[in-house]
């Protein structure tokens, strides 16, 4: 069955997406001012992006890629993964965060969520290292930072890598420190549904020099122009391919753009935290739903809001929930099928009860609007939604 319920009117006639991004005057500018510069691309708006996001982290060096999955694989890459390593990760995110190390020949192995913050538990992190353990990639769900206290003490007790994928939380800060030096390597995406956009677009950040260097000839063919690191004299035009890169570089108008994004960060976070607040004020008060819990040290720039709905307290389950809500003209998704459940990870022999509390989680999960744009009014009406919808199916 669909909503408006039995042919009602819906909460609103218009639709309200789940995510989008804001463009502005500025942004047209910034953007239009590259086209009609000289440069398009490998010019200086890559390297004032770069500046501006190593100010913002208090980090030594940025490397922006083409999107966010690049980054995660330029950092797997700089992190020395290679056949046979086994990696640790959480089984809700996207399956970049996985794919990343099959990419490079390594081994996903899923580790379960806390079952209140929803990230990574930092104890089931330590019960999956093996002799075969190389990293960690721990993965900020929502905004919210996972606990780098406890996963930074694991990974230095068995000489780990940490990677932070941090896709979801930029201008999230732990402990007061921004998000992108804390880990080894820390990765951002620049997604339209991100908090800030380049239309696509990643990062990587980190204090490590030698990973730096590995990550930009990584984003460029392996090529270099540096006379240092070539076999021989340079002359005008002349270039070395020293390693096996990629062409992930990000093109002038993409960091144009970044860089006045990043301008608007602070506006942005201010308006996500008020529309978390309002959620939470008002979802905390039905029985049939939990939300996400959050840690102390996690000063967090939410990217998703998701409701957890009690299947035991209303007559429908998850997946008639979100048609309900779409008849409703709120934009609903789920964030996220366990990587683990694709049928290309079946086929590698994943089966399904790996990590029970995450599968628990997918099953009743719901993500609701929340971008900068959305209006007081919007948000009053997903709330309405909610209610309405949770009230018809209420046991």
């Amino acid at each position: 069955m669909s909503l408006a319920i039995k042919g009602g009117k819906p909460v609103r006639n218009e639709r309200i997406p789940y995510g989008k991004q804001y463009i502005d005057d500025n942004d047209l500018k910034a953007v239009n001012d590259v086209l009609l510069s000289p440069y398009l691309t490998t010019g200086p708006k890559v390297k004032e992006f770069e500046k501006k996001l190593c100010e913002l982290t208090g980090t030594k060096y940025a490397v922006v890629l083409s999107n966010g999955t690049a980054a995660l694989h330029a950092a797997c890459y700089a992190a020395g993964i290679t056949a046979g390593d086994e990696v640790i990760t959480t089984p809700i995110t996207f399956a970049a965060s996985a794919n990343c190390v099959l990419y490079l020949g390594g081994i996903p192995v899923f580790a379960d969520i806390d079952p209140f913050t929803w990230n990574i538990d930092p104890k089931e992190i330590e019960k999956k290292i093996t002799n075969k353990t190389k990293a960690i990639i721990a993965v900020d769900f929502t905004g919210q930072v996972v606990q780098l206290d406890e996963i930074k003490k694991i990974s230095n007790k068995y000489n780990l890598l940490l990677i932070e994928d941090a896709a979801h939380s930029i201008g999230s800060k732990y402990k007061g420190v921004p998000v992108g030096g804390i880990a080894d390597l820390t990765t951002f995406s620049f997604h339209p549904v991100k908090t800030i956009t380049c239309g696509e677009g990643g990062a990587i950040l980190t204090n490590n020099e030698e990973y730096y260097r590995k990550m930009e000839l990584f984003r460029s063919h392996g090529i270099t122009r540096d006379p240092k690191l070539m076999t021989q004299a340079p002359f005008i035009g002349y270039n070395e391919q020293i390693e096996l890169g990629y062409n992930y570089r990000m093109t002038d108008f993409q960091a144009a753009l970044g860089v006045s994004q990043l301008g608007k960060l602070g506006l942005f976070s201010k308006r996500r935290n008020e529309i978390v607040n309002r959620y939470n004020e008002a979802f905390s008060k039905i029985p049939q739903i939990t939300i996400q819990q959050e840690i102390p040290e996690s000063e967090t720039t939410r990217h998703l809001f998701i409701i957890k709905i009690k299947s035991e307290c209303l007559s429908a389950d998850r997946d008639e929930i979100l048609k309900a809500l779409n008849a409703e003209n709120v934009g609903v998704q789920v964030h996220y099928i366990p990587v683990y459940y694709h049928p290309y990870y079946q086929s590698l022999g994943y089966k399904y009860g790996l990590c029970p509390l995450a599968e628990e989680l997918y099953k009743e999960i719901v993500t609701i609007p929340l971008y900068y744009s959305l209006t007081n009014d919007d948000v009053e009406s997903v709330i309405q939604a909610v209610i309405k919808v949770i009230n018809y199916y209420q046991k």
